[in-house]
């Protein structure tokens, strides 16, 4: 079966957990799915980046459209006008659409994935002229697709209530953290980790995530402030400002001493992984999350999380990681400050709790879901 995937809008490196869902899906579709011959329709930005994630399996083709995704109205329309031409010269049995938004017309069924509906619950991360063809793209995309793949049972819901689409419509697939998350951190690598990247030595707390408004940073930046004196912690932020940076700015002039905030924009991945197993605490203040990847890797990481009990973060941590339940930075340092103070037994008990449910995601799982939808697509 030849199934078309839509990878326009992918940016490496700018489109967060959605870059990772799909080539982290679409490699365990190509190892554990040989009867699937994948077709990605790739851009200017992504092309070489894909061939080089995909290239070893022999079911994996490429397309390239000659367009930047950064111009994203050329983007919009190219993808709506040439692909559906494109998919048909190719003879595309089913057309996956991972980014949010998949043709109005296409010659062939289509699936496309709906991650979330953040747009419609946080509207300050997007300009209002994206906001206005985000939503009626992604509303069309949900109405004229034959399914949709979402990643929690959070999603599904607000999918559902916010398009009126039938929930059997509706299929989520749970993502998964890496294997090298939960490998054993080398010691030579955390000492060149702080030697060449963090420069200090203390310990530090751990943030991963751009500064949208949803991502609520400057709360964990407040936080930290009244923590201030109590430890010798540092705060380690990876990701780079977005439409909530003015709230961060200021919550950062208001701390004591802002030269214990390291601010990261992007780090190879080793670092990532790095800094995921060096952190004391990995703090997660999102208020609106489609799943929340960051708080699988730290927990498969052996790191205790600290997180809002909000939208589908509770689906990926169950009962392994700390929560707040209110927005609330005397709260969000409580339970950073009980999480530090936890005895080695206690810290010991936690992480392992965490790691053990972490390890019943994977993304071999994932895959299989996503086949079956495709699949089920391309029936008469």
């Amino acid at each position: 079966m030849r199934i078309g995937v839509n990878a326009l809008f992918l940016i490496p490196g700018e489109v967060g957990g959605s870059e990772t869902y799909l080539v982290e899906t679409l490699r365990a579709l190509a190892a554990t799915q040989p009867d699937l011959d994948l077709l990605l329709f790739t851009n200017l930005e992504n092309d070489a980046y894909l061939c080089e994630r995909l290239d070893e399996f022999a079911n994996v083709d490429f397309h390239l459209v000659p367009i930047y995704a950064r111009n994203r109205l050329v983007r919009i329309w190219r993808e709506q006008t040439e692909l559906p031409r494109l998919a048909r010269a190719a003879g595309v049995q089913v057309l996956w659409s991972p980014g949010y938004v998949a043709p109005l017309h296409a010659p062939c069924p289509q699936v496309a994935s709906i991650l979330d509906m953040q747009y419609l619950s946080h509207p300050a991360d997007l300009a209002w002229p994206a906001w206005v063809v985000t939503h009626l793209l992604v509303t069309q995309t949900a109405l004229r697709c034959q399914h949709l793949l979402t990643l929690s049972d959070f999603s599904k819901r607000e999918i559902v209530r916010e398009t009126g689409v039938a929930p059997e419509k509706v299929t989520p697939t749970l993502l998964a953290a890496a294997p090298e998350f939960s490998a054993a951190a080398a010691p030579e690598d955390l000492a060149a980790l702080r030697r060449d990247v963090l420069g200090f030595a203390e310990p530090f707390l751990l943030c991963i995530a751009n500064t949208y408004p949803h991502k609520n940073v400057h709360r964990l930046v407040e936080a930290f402030g009244l923590l201030a004196g109590e430890s010798p912690h540092r705060l380690v932020l990876v990701g780079r400002p977005r439409r909530g940076e003015q709230n961060m700015q200021a919550a950062l002039a208001r701390l004591p001493d802002a030269t214990r905030v390291l601010r990261l924009e992007r780090t190879t991945r080793d670092d990532l992984v790095a800094l995921y197993q060096a952190a004391e605490v990995f703090v997660f203040p999102s208020l609106y999350e489609g799943f929340g990847l960051p708080v699988l890797e730290a927990m498969a990481a052996g790191t205790p999380v600290v997180a809002m009990r909000y939208a589908s973060v509770p689906e990926v941590g169950g009962e392994t990681i700390a929560y707040c339940e209110h927005d609330d930075a005397a709260e969000l340092a409580a339970r950073i400050r009980e999480t530090l103070a936890l005895t080695p037994a206690a810290r010991a008990a936690r992480i392992a709790a965490a790691r053990a449910r972490a390890a019943t995601f994977s993304w071999e799982s994932a895959a299989a879901t996503v086949a079956d939808v495709l699949r089920a697509a391309a029936a008469p």
